[in-house]
């Protein structure tokens, strides 16, 4: 089988749609080598993420050619062109990683696209209204045009249902898994070092994500001010104007000696930053599924996590699930964790198990049934 692959964001994203197609990536080279993969991008970052993709014999790297590039046609040419591209170079079946699938569709080219959230539909005024419109245009047109539609949890097929109408049976939901550098357990020595590198407190508790109003940090340090456990709070994401109300709140509740920010963490140092937290915290309002969740328990953290969205399908039954506006729930579900270290050994035991079900071989093997679907 020949696969082509939209790797736009697999080359120049390192944060979730990027992490998302690197995953695919690495589980269908491991599990299914035999196969031939091109991946086509109008630009090819040399970043240390990217090197094995750059690197792998196994894999044909598409990009524009020279002129393209130069003339600022590089969007045209994924955008709109990259369907016919791809069945010119003889390409069974073209798989959208993030999203969105070409303009042009041959007869004969089959296509497959992931859907990871509908967001921006939920919640337009967290976007640009110009934003809304473009994404829209495009995830309304790529799920018109595709063969298939892999949905990365039951809540984002749920919403293509509602929202966009579209019928069940051409969805498929397909997990994703974290990177296997969280499954491996770190010397202590090697978390000591990471702790000195970003000055973190011996204890504390975690939350990862860009520091936005749908991530929702401000419910984590409303608790942090209630806990009776006085325990230091590590917050890991990019920074926004969202900034100003956290700073707000921890000079209010005098707060700032025990809140860390840390703006930007090498991702070879995040697991060792995982391991040495108490407690992760995931209070977010709204996510397509939540990666970091199932990050912290494949590095053996209890989870503690905001209800009514798509979080229960991350974390499993074993995690702690509050209100995401209820700070004296989340501040008395920390401190019951922080005094019963036997319950969170527990929790952790249970959700790896649970986690199992987002194995690279797992995913890779349902990712290949669709690509024979839609070619049977």
């Amino acid at each position: 089988m020949r696969i082509g692959f939209d790797a736009k964001r697999l080359f120049n994203n390192f944060t979730g749609l990027g992490n998302y197609s690197r995953f695919v990536m690495k589980a269908l080279l491991e599990h299914y080598p035999d196969h031939h993969y091109t991946l086509y991008s109008p630009k090819v970052k040399d970043h240390k993420e990217t090197h094995e993709f750059r690197t792998n014999p196994k894999l044909l790297v598409r990009t524009p050619p020279r002129w393209v590039k130069g003339s600022g046609f590089g969007s045209f040419w994924r955008s709109v062109n990259l369907g016919n591209i791809a069945f010119r170079d003889g390409m069974d079946v073209f798989h959208g990683l993030s999203n969105e699938l070409p303009v042009s569709k041959p007869k004969g080219l089959k296509t497959v696209v992931t859907v990871h959230d509908l967001i921006f539909i939920r919640y337009p005024k967290l976007y640009k209204k110009i934003d809304v419109n473009i994404y829209k245009k495009k995830i309304i047109s790529a799920c018109k045009s595709a063969d298939k539609i892999i949905a990365i949890s039951h809540q984002t097929s749920s919403d293509l249902q509602h929202y966009l109408k579209v019928p069940k049976e051409r969805i498929t939901v397909i997990y994703q898994g974290c990177h296997s550098v969280f499954n491996t357990k770190a010397a202590d020595e090697e978390i000591s070092k990471v702790k000195a590198k970003y000055n973190l407190p011996d204890q504390f508790v975690l939350t990862v994500g860009t520091l936005e109003p749908r991530k929702n940090a401000l419910l984590l340090l409303k608790a942090a001010a209630q806990t009776k456990e006085r325990i230091p709070v590590v917050l890991i994401g990019k920074s926004t104007a969202y900034q100003k109300q956290l700073n707000k709140l921890i000079e209010e509740e005098n707060l700032s000696d025990r809140v860390h920010f840390i703006h930007h963490a090498d991702f070879l140092d995040l697991p060792k930053i995982y391991q040495a937290a108490k407690i992760f915290v995931y209070p977010s309002r709204f996510e397509g599924f939540g990666i970091p969740i199932v990050e912290a328990i494949a590095s053996g953290v209890p989870v503690i996590a905001a209800r009514g969205s798509c979080l229960e399908e991350a974390g499993g039954p074993s995690s702690v699930y509050v209100d995401p506006d209820n700070d004296k729930e989340l501040a008395s579900a920390i401190d019951r964790l922080l005094n019963d270290d036997s319950a969170c050994r527990k929790m952790v035991e249970a959700s790896k198990e649970y986690i199992q079900q987002f194995e690279p071989k797992r995913i890779a093997d349902k990712l290949m049934e669709v690509y024979k679907e839609v070619l049977a």
